[in-house]
């Protein structure tokens, strides 16, 4: 981790002549998070696809994908760690030497190593899905079809997180169009292949759930693919030369990799897996309330997307400062990526308040008994979504700055206190022991994200408090 408390103090400056960096600073996050928001909302535009596709095919499909998903989303988070430290890694060495070719090359290098190691250990765990989800006690049916999807993902984890590295590459070299670019294609591409294999179109056999993991798979390889040539065009990011001796290791960029990634991995784990334990416990308490569950999920995930690009900018704006020893600099970009994204949010959680019933009915078709009592309870969990948007903006913004300080490892602390020292409990307590069923799922969710969001936003005011005091 760098040291920025360890840096000398500034001399104190009146708040007149901070202004104009302030300003210099919203500006910079704005330009490199625009199209990381737009690239994350693209990502999630091929999930909703997915989502909205199944759920019009039935709710069983759509409840067994989700808890399908669970499965998948552990092995993407313990590979989404090493991939993910690329960006503060190379951040930082473009600070110290904004010149560098060759360090960025040797972790672009070695980070693609890691996308072919990784599967290797997680794809038997893809397989084995539908035994696991059974013996987790969900529905034998739902298990049995959740894991014929999850069998569908595994031929496209490798491209799944070469894809992750070669767009942290192009975000910490603040090229993030290159992968805009990528995803808005990789939208059209997965909605055909996911609509003609799920319902039996352009000459194509209807596979159902099957054919949902086989379009999500093709759309990972077409997005690396689609990526690799972006590279080639893009006269910047050509100058790395990533794949200038490929088979020549590097071991110790490649164990930075892992010793920055796996507590990053395992910060996100924290948090997405009580979110997806919390989908199982839901799934005890029948169809309905793990579909309305799912769809909940699924629209806050996707307004999320908005604090996480803010969030992902921010590892770079504070890696580049961080790597020049500009305290005060990474204090600063650590603080306004915190403001923008907690802003961006309250009117997402307006729509969620007011227009839950509305939303719910994007993603359920028909309007039979089951299907209304999926809409209501869903439009009900969105207004808690609505009341938590905020700590989760705070907390995701908070841990990305610590990450472009190689803060790793105490936000991984910090997260798994958060969720399941504090919010799980919460979860369990409200939603089975007093009966509040989904309900009190949702709400010792947002009291988890709320705990994080304090846990992290302080740790980043601790790092970087050796900054003076500004004149009042």
């Amino acid at each position: 981790m760098t040291d920025i408390a360890a840096q000398p103090t500034v001399a104190r400056r009146s708040p007149r002549d901070l202004l104009p960096e302030w300003i210099a600073e919203a500006r910079a996050l704005l330009w490199l998070s625009g199209p990381l928001i737009i690239t994350q909302l693209a990502q999630m535009a091929i999930l909703a696809t997915d989502v909205v596709l199944l759920g019009r095919l039935s709710s069983h499909a759509l409840a067994a994908a989700a808890i399908g998903n669970t499965v998948y989303y552990f092995c993407w988070l313990m590979g989404g760690g090493p991939t993910a430290a690329v960006a503060p890694i190379i951040a930082q060495m473009l600070g110290r030497n904004p010149d560098d070719h060759s360090g960025p090359r040797a972790v672009s290098r070695m980070g693609l190593w890691v996308a072919i190691a990784l599967p290797l250990p997680l794809i038997p765990i893809l397989l084995s899905a539908g035994w696991i989800l059974g013996h987790l006690g969900q529905e034998p049916e739902l298990a049995r079809d959740a894991g014929k999807f999850t069998a569908m993902l595994c031929f496209g984890l490798p491209f799944t997180f070469g894809f992750q590295v070669l767009r942290n590459v192009a975000t910490a070299l603040e090229r993030p169009r290159a992968s805009l670019y990528v995803m808005i294609a990789s939208i059209g591409f997965n909605f055909v292949l996911a609509w003609a294999l799920i319902f039996g179109h352009l000459g194509l056999p209807a596979l159902g759930i099957i054919g949902a993991g086989i379009a999500t798979s093709s759309s990972a390889v077409f997005a690396f693919l689609a990526m690799l040539l972006v590279i080639r065009l893009d006269p910047i990011l050509r100058r790395v030369r990533m794949f200038d001796g490929f088979t020549k290791p590097d071991w110790g960029r490649f164990t930075e990799l892992f010793r920055l990634g796996v507590p990053i991995g395992l910060t996100m784990l924290f948090e997405a897996m009580l979110f997806n334990a919390m989908t199982l416990v839901a799934g005890t308490f029948g169809a309905a309330t793990l579909a309305a569950h799912q769809v909940a999920l699924n629209f806050a995930s996707v307004t999320f997307m908005v604090p996480l690009g803010i969030a992902m900018a921010a590892t770079v704006r504070v890696g580049l400062y961080a790597g020049a020893g500009d305290t005060a600099g990474t204090r600063r970009a650590g603080f306004v990526a915190m403001v923008a994204g907690g802003g961006v949010v309250l009117l997402f959680g307006v729509a969620m308040a007011l227009a839950g019933r509305s939303i719910a009915g994007l993603y359920i078709a028909g309007r039979t008994p089951e299907d209304l009592e999926v809409i209501a309870l869903a439009a009900l969990f969105l207004k808690v979504a609505a009341a938590f948007q905020l700590f989760d903006a705070l907390q995701v913004v908070g841990a990305l700055s610590l990450r472009g300080l190689k803060d790793a490892r105490w936000p991984m602390i910090l997260a798994g206190g958060s969720y399941w020292l504090a919010g799980a409990p919460v979860c369990i307590l409200l939603g089975v022991s007093l009966g509040m069923g989904g309900l009190g799922i949702w709400i010792g969710l947002a009291f988890g994200l709320a705990v994080a969001a304090l846990a992290m936003c302080l740790r980043f005011h601790l790092l970087t408090r050796r900054v003076a005091p500004v004149a009042g």
